[in-house]
């Protein structure tokens, strides 16, 4: 992985992925206690960041590859990315999703025209699955972090907030991301290394899947004994990728912890002060912007809203506890 992978990937995806928004609020300035700047991953294609990397690894395939058609595994943001992709590419999709994955992200996967096969998250293995159909059906293999091209897409998101901070004068802060299997964090923290040097990434989890930031601790990949039942779905993963481990080891600062309440609470404020629809897992780095502040030591920070493909029964939830407090 290098920075020039990531430009490339910027160069295929112009005019094709969407430069979203760095967002500012003097409102979310006063309920952290300090500048707090959004990056809207939400408003991309798709609904979260994942569009970046499905669209840049499709669109490095060879022509045969991706004749042949592509297969993937995801809880349903990398799903839709890659069905999107597919269907942009005039080619098939298979996608392995679990059984308990949001019943909104299913069904927009299947409406863009990718087949899905459903697993159970507790008692299968994906990975199984996925090199399995792989093999049998002469698919591609397009795995949702620890695929250098997907890591390349990603990172574009990091030349724009380095790009857009600039704008407001920003050229130092901690950046907080969302981080499941580290395809993000390590994609982001490749390109600010090169382009924003005074800026540290620090990937942010849910509490007991903190996976990413005992490992950081630990110097080695650490497990999470769990694999499901977090609100933050979009982010749960077994542990870091043997790509983006390493990547992150070098460029990102501590994790961060963050409970589901927090995440809920951050949507509550996404949504009245910047008017943003974000889901939990894409909420929790903007959660640890406002209510972690302990954990910071710059200001300003800058917290990417990775994702707000949410059911409605949750957003309702996150508004109806916590929407009249603000």
């Amino acid at each position: 992985m290098n920075i020039d992978m990531i430009t490339a990937s910027a160069e295929r995806g112009a005019g094709q992925v969407r430069r979203t928004p760095l967002l500012n609020s003097p409102f979310i300035d006063d309920l952290a206690g300090r500048r707090v700047f959004v990056k809207a991953e939400a408003l991309q294609h798709t609904g979260s960041f994942k569009y970046r990397g499905a669209w840049s690894a499709l669109s490095a395939l060879g022509h045969n590859a991706l004749r042949a058609g592509v297969i993937a595994f995801s809880s349903g943001n990398h799903a839709q990315g890659i069905a999107l992709a597919a269907k942009e590419h005039e080619t098939t999709a298979v996608i392995v999703m679990p059984s308990d994955a949001p019943s909104l992200k299913i069904e927009n996967t299947r409406a863009l025209g990718a087949e899905v096969v459903l697993y159970d998250r507790a008692g299968e293995d994906r990975d199984e699955i996925g090199a399995r159909l792989a093999k049998e059906r002469g698919l591609t293999l397009v795995k949702p972090f620890d695929e250098p091209q997907v890591i390349a897409g990603q990172g574009t998101a990091g030349l724009e907030i380095a790009e857009q901070a600039a704008e407001f004068g920003v050229d130092a802060a901690e950046v907080l991301v969302c981080c499941g299997g580290g395809g993000l964090t390590s994609g982001i923290a490749l390109a600010l290394a090169d382009r924003a040097p005074a800026m540290k990434v620090r990937p942010v989890e849910p509490v007991d899947f903190d996976d990413v930031t005992r490992s950081l601790a630990s110097g080695q990949i650490e497990r999470n004994e769990k694999t499901s039942g977090s609100l933050c779905d979009a982010i749960i993963t077994p542990q870091p990728g043997q790509i983006t481990f390493p990547l992150m080891q070098k460029l990102c600062g501590p994790g961060i912890v963050v409970p589901e309440e927090d995440c809920l609470r951050a949507m509550a404020v996404a949504f009245m002060r910047l008017k943003l629809v974000l889901e939990p897992g894409g909420a929790i780095a903007f959660a640890a912007a406002l209510y972690h502040g302990d954990t910071l030591t710059s200001d300003p920070v800058i917290a990417v809203a990775s994702g707000g493909n949410v059911d409605a029964d949750i957003f309702r939830m996150a508004l109806e506890k916590y929407g009249s407090d603000l």
